[in-house]
């Protein structure tokens, strides 16, 4: 380390437990809690190991990886669609749920589904369909 380069925080050290709960069925997280407690049964180190062996790189390094890519995918997505595109299918929900209607709700999924569509657009093999 030179004279330049400041102090290093000791990197952190994380126990991978597995949860299973409780959480009330009004809780408007269950979904993503009931998914914490699906992958819990799942050891990822198993997968992680042998590429860690396979490619030469720490398991602690792909560990780090694999989080910061999952945890920063969020903020990636936007990147590609644009805040813009975010706040206008936004709006529709919003609409939608201040108008509290089946009806209001049906066309705020139909605005997002033709938002949707006109992204997915470049993905689609057939351009017309």
């Amino acid at each position: 380390m030179s004279q330049e380069d400041p102090p290093r925080e000791p990197e952190p050290t994380i126990r991978l437990v597995r949860w299973t709960g409780p959480w009330s069925d009004d809780d408007r997280d269950a979904n993503f809690k009931a998914d914490v407690a699906l992958y819990g049964h799942v050891d990822p180190l198993e997968t992680l190991g042998p590429l860690s062996q396979a490619l030469d790189v720490p398991l602690g390094a792909l560990v780090r990886y694999v989080l910061a890519r999952w945890a920063s995918a969020g903020s990636e997505s936007l990147l590609y669609v644009g805040p813009s595109v975010v706040e206008r299918m936004w709006a529709a929900f919003v609409e939608a749920e201040e108008l509290a209607t089946a009806e209001a709700r049906l066309a705020a999924y139909e605005v997002v589904r033709t938002m949707v569509g006109w992204l997915r657009q470049p993905l689609r093999d057939d351009p017309g369909g």
